[in-house]
């Protein structure tokens, strides 16, 4: 029975040994850690009114626009200079943003899309020690933001012709309507936890928020030749990041 008794203490020993062992030194100087997993982009929206700048000055009241959520999927690279300070280049397939007409556009329905680039590089403090199995982190970086593949729904570049024809008394007879979205550096701040699942796999949360604007330029080709206008787009997305890594 005391043989029993020993072997078994013998084999609770090895396995406690190998788990810790599996979780030493998850996360410490000199590691890089490569991501994949899902990020949830909720905007915190609002807009000015559009507005037309040029061949007249005029403004549709009350209108405005909002962004719907949207997913994708993420990519991550950081790599720890000290146990505790890292580095993380976050990037991801390009999400596509659709716009919502509100106020007096809500009737319009969506307005148009676009999609988003916006690789983001950031500086990050890791608690406890690098052996730790969680280890919750902030960060804080600025991330570049462009937009590609920019349209505008049938419906919305309708009411702006018709918009455009009252306005000038049937003057002005609209054909079609381009957009351009200005692209910016945005500041990023980062909270997070990680959890080492093994010495090389872990498990990531974080959430994000991004102060972002920015100005939507449209022209509308006319009879009477370009008619330009112009829209301000406040997003300050919250993006929570739900990923799993491995440590090379």
């Amino acid at each position: 029975m005391s043989s029993q008794l020993t072997t078994l203490y013998k084999i609770s020993a090895l396995a406690v040994a190998a788990i810790s062992s599996a979780s030493a030194s998850a996360q410490s100087a000199g590691d890089t850690i490569v991501s994949a997993g899902w990020a949830h982009i909720a905007p915190q929206d609002s807009s000015t009114p559009l507005r037309i700048t040029s061949p007249m000055s005029a403004s549709l009241p009350g209108s405005g626009a909002s962004v719907d959520p949207t997913n994708t999927l993420g990519f991550s690279v950081t790599r720890f200079l000290t146990d505790n300070w890292a580095t993380s280049l976050d990037l991801g397939i390009p999400p596509t943003y659709k716009l919502q007409g509100t106020g007096s556009l809500a009737s319009v329905g969506q307005i148009g899309e676009a999609k988003q680039w916006a690789p983001t590089l950031l500086g990050k403090y890791f608690f406890a020690d690098s052996n730790a199995q969680f280890r919750p982190f902030v960060g804080v970086g600025a991330t570049y933001v462009r937009y590609t593949d920019i349209s505008l729904t049938q419906n919305f570049q309708q009411t702006v012709a018709g918009t455009l024809g009252l306005l000038s008394q049937g003057a002005i007879k609209a054909t079609d309507t381009s957009a351009k979205l200005s692209s910016s550096w945005a500041p990023v701040v980062n909270v997070g936890i990680n959890y080492a699942i093994t010495k090389d796999w872990s498990a990531s949360f974080s959430v994000s928020y991004v102060r972002l604007k920015t100005t939507a330029d449209l022209t509308t080709t006319t009879n009477v030749g370009p008619v330009l206008s112009t829209t301000k787009l406040t997003l300050n997305p919250i993006v929570t990041y739900l990923s799993v890594g491995y440590r090379f």
